[in-house]
């Protein structure tokens, strides 16, 4: 039956549509999206006084990075290295253990107890901090007022002075490949294998894919890397790329580079995947058991509500800044993250959630792109920070480059893991240094120095003057500044 409605009960409707906006909570800052952005902007917020609610659809806090991603990766990093190691590595060293096993499902259970751990040590964050979490989906209505579909059944309103988009991003989706994560997987199902596939094929060799590939290559998976590119690990310096893939290579990693994904097709209950040769045209087949879709991610803005208030995404789904500020083209709403612009990494995440909110607060905050490292997670781990030979030679800037090989460092050397080298590059008239890219031993750990040293303009004088202790791996970063400016002791 239609109803229609007469003047009293049109003023009615609309008198409940203002109470319920009139009694919706009202919050200084409210941040869409728990993940290491969303949760730090939310604590950060919450330290410098403000009134903070934080929106988070998953029923755990932490987002892609602690529940799917680069926590739950790294436990099994580790574990597949042990494993790797007490069936090749131990009884070089004077260790017999007798037969080793693989207990896949404990192994797995190590990384969901790992994710737990932290997940919920958030939450006890939150709640020591006073931030109040929204289970839900939050959606955009106006420039200060969001809709939160619970996760538990209906909506909330709620009100907001200021509101910080960041809702992260989700694995790229690519043609000729439906994702099952089971047989056509994404990371998240290469976290959650039931067994050992005999054959994988990877799909992009940046650091998802070297990472993820690596855990399954040392539990006993025959693992094939395609990459469109002629060279591994997109943004890394060219010679580390070189050094990086000898080393998987010789862990019995297969590469195809400059190599083009056609489609695939599931038979006999496996995965076949058509190839080309970028260059050459040449056709081949690939065949699988699982195949792991690592081509990238996207921001997450599906039921933002973005046009709601007239912010429009770019061609690849991201919501710029309109200033350094992280304003959007509506003011008061700010975005962070994957969401936005820059590196997807969590670290640029958090750095940017702490300085969006210190914009709102006092006006000034703080984020240097050019000292973001990269890392990854593999054996031997690679880490980067700031310019590589490659971008210095295009900004036609002249520079200078000290290197130093963990085969001559006596840490190194002892614990008989000396693979790799770290490299310095400088401004050659001021001695500053420009970038570091380190393959090896703790290469993500001993990356904070350069990034420390670059934060600071230091030069790699400064850092060759400091003492190290001795024997530790940081020396072969002491030693690759002496090379930078003059020449090293023990290489």
């Amino acid at each position: 039956m239609l109803r229609t409605f007469t003047p009293k009960t049109r003023s009615s409707t609309v008198l409940q549509f203002a109470r319920a906006y009139s009694s919706a909570k009202e919050f200084d800052t409210v941040v869409i999206g728990g993940g290491p952005g969303g949760y730090v902007a939310a604590i950060k917020a919450a330290q410098l006084g403000q009134k903070v609610a934080c929106i988070e659809k998953r029923e755990t806090l932490g987002g892609t990075c602690l529940n799917v991603g680069c926590i739950p990766s790294k436990a099994m990093l580790n574990n597949s290295h042990l494993y790797h190691e007490a069936k090749h590595g131990f009884a070089k060293r004077g260790i017999d253990i007798g037969e080793v096993k693989l207990n896949l499902a404990q192994l797995l259970a190590d990384k969901d107890k790992a994710v737990t751990g932290l997940t919920r040590g958030i939450e006890m964050l939150f709640k020591k901090n006073k931030v109040e979490w929204f289970k839900g989906l939050g959606t955009l209505k106006s420039a200060n007022d969001i809709e939160v579909t619970l996760n538990a059944g209906g909506k909330e309103s709620i009100k907001a002075k200021n509101i910080i988009i960041a809702t992260g991003s989700e694995p790229s989706p690519f043609p000729g490949f439906e994702i099952d994560e089971k047989q056509i997987i994404t990371s998240t199902g290469a976290l959650a294998l039931e067994k050992v596939p005999e054959k994988m094929i990877v799909i992009g060799g940046g650091v998802i894919g070297l990472e993820l590939g690596s855990v399954w290559s040392r539990l006993g998976s025959e693992v094939t890397v395609v990459e469109f590119l002629p060279a591994i690990g997109a943004g890394m310096d060219a010679e580390l790329a070189k050094a990086f893939q000898r080393s998987l290579s010789k862990q019995g990693i297969k590469f195809k580079t400059s190599t083009k994904v056609v489609d695939s097709e599931k038979k006999d209950g496996k995965v076949l995947v058509n190839v080309e040769g970028v260059k050459s045209g040449k056709k081949e087949a690939l065949e699988a058991d699982v195949v792991l879709l690592s081509v990238g991610r996207r921001p997450f803005t599906e039921g933002l509500g973005l046009e709601n208030v007239g912010i429009k995404p770019d061609n690849r789904g991201r919501v710029e800044m309109a200033d350094n500020q992280f304003r959007t083209s509506v003011p008061n709403i700010r975005v962070i993250g994957d969401a936005t612009v820059g590196p997807m990494l969590a670290h640029k995440a958090e750095e940017e959630g702490i300085a969006a909110v210190e914009h709102i607060t006092n006006g000034h905050g703080h984020v240097n792109y050019n000292v973001i490292p990269s890392v990854i997670y593999t054996h031997p781990e690679v880490a980067w920070v700031g310019k590589n030979e490659q971008q210095l030679k295009e900004e036609g800037v002249k520079y200078k480059v000290g290197s130093f090989p963990f085969a001559a460092n006596s840490r190194a050397k002892t614990i008989d893991d000396a693979e790799g080298l770290v490299k310095i590059i400088t401004d050659a008239e001021t001695d500053r240094i420009l970038g570091a890219h380190i393959i090896g031993p703790n290469a993500g750990e001993m990356i904070a120095e350069a990034c420390l040293a670059m934060e600071y303009g230091g030069s790699a004088e400064d850092v060759a003057r400091t003492c190290h202790a001795h024997p530790t791996m940081s020396e072969a970063f002491k030693e690759a500044c002496m090379a930078a400016y003059s020449k090293p002791i023990h290489f």
